[in-house]
């Protein structure tokens, strides 16, 4: 009984300290340095990528989902959306543009499996350090510093455009869907995997949905996140885009992600030990947030967004988005 009682006390103290940590240390949105530095400081300590691995994104568990690895579940979701984009017919040699690499996990994938030609850009330092330090020689693969709001390639450069789960740190939204779009050769492809908030021009958000969605966006430096049809909206207004845009929803898919984020440090209690009394903390702070988008993509207030686009022959522009459209 004794035992029972300091356990149950010691979950407590690990619950009020976590919530008193996430509710004093939010890591809002203030610039793009403010996303670089909070992914430096991930990837100096290594808790990220001890706990996530090298694919710094959700996992798929198929559908309808199945019990899956953790890690195993993301390096599928890069073949799955591989297949979904259609890229496995495309030949060796492609030359593939990954925005928002991280450390590089899905680039050297795409490099190594695909025999695609793949450059991957990040805003943080020392992810394009630590993708470096990851990638085989022999693998097509290489990583640079840069700017999804200013991207430092030429128009039409690549084959395809390749991001996952970049979109909710970018400030203008019709900014990054031009940017994409941009450095796609003409006939080329744009595949873009995201997270999304329902579309709120179709049915507002209520009392409790407010609050969380901005808890969401104050703790990961998020300065907003677009619906499904409003980025699909703004990728058609580039003028780059050829025929349609073609969206799918895989929240289902991804949705036990969450859920198996905080079962890693449990069953990796090692973690916790190896990174210290500072790692502990950092990684307990986490937890409110997950179970918030746990609770978020459960109910539907966000969604898990698939994007394709093939850009046309046409170089023309569209005129500047109006800013109601650059926010949905």
């Amino acid at each position: 009984m004794n035992w029972l009682l300091s356990t149950l006390g010691i979950i407590l103290a690990i619950l009020i300290v976590s919530i008193a940590l996430y509710l004093l240390t939010a890591r809002r949105y203030q610039s793009s340095d403010s996303v670089a530095n909070s992914y430096d400081e991930w990837t100096d300590d290594g808790i990220l990528e001890y706990y996530w691995g090298e694919h710094i994104h959700l996992g798929h568990y198929g559908s309808p989902p199945t019990n899956k690895d953790f890690l195993a579940a993301k390096y599928d979701f890069v073949h799955e959306m591989v297949r979904w984009g259609g890229l496995d017919k495309l030949p060796a040699g492609t030359t593939v543009l990954d925005v928002g690499c991280g450390i590089g996990g899905s680039s050297r994938i795409l490099a190594a499996e695909y025999n695609f030609d793949v450059t991957g850009v990040t805003i943080s330092p020392q992810q394009v350090k630590r993708a470096t330090e990851l990638t085989p020689e022999g693998v097509s693969a290489k990583f640079l510093v840069d700017d999804a709001m200013a991207l430092s390639f030429p128009d039409g450069s690549f084959d395809v455009v390749w991001s996952i789960e970049a979109g909710p740190h970018m400030p203008d939204k019709a900014v990054f869907a031009r940017e994409l779009m941009r450095v796609v050769k003409p006939g080329g492809i744009l595949v873009v995997a995201d997270w999304n908030q329902r579309d709120d021009r179709q049915t507002p958000l209520n009392f409790w949905e407010k609050p969380v969605m901005q808890q969401l966006l104050d703790q990961w430096s998020h300065p907003a996140f677009s619906s499904i049809e409003g980025f699909s909206e703004l990728l058609q207004a580039t003028g780059f885009v050829e025929g349609e845009v073609i969206t799918a929803d895989w929240t289902k898919e991804t949705l036990p992600s969450w859920f198996d984020t905080i079962w890693q440090g449990i069953v990796k209690p090692q973690g916790w030990m190896r990174f210290g009394l500072r790692g502990f903390i950092k990684s307990v702070r986490e937890v409110p947030t997950i179970l918030l988008m746990r609770l978020a993509f459960g109910t539907g207030l966000c969604r898990f967004g698939m994007f394709k686009a093939v850009r046309g022959n046409s170089t023309s522009r569209s005129a500047d988005v109006s800013s109601e459209v650059a926010q949905v």
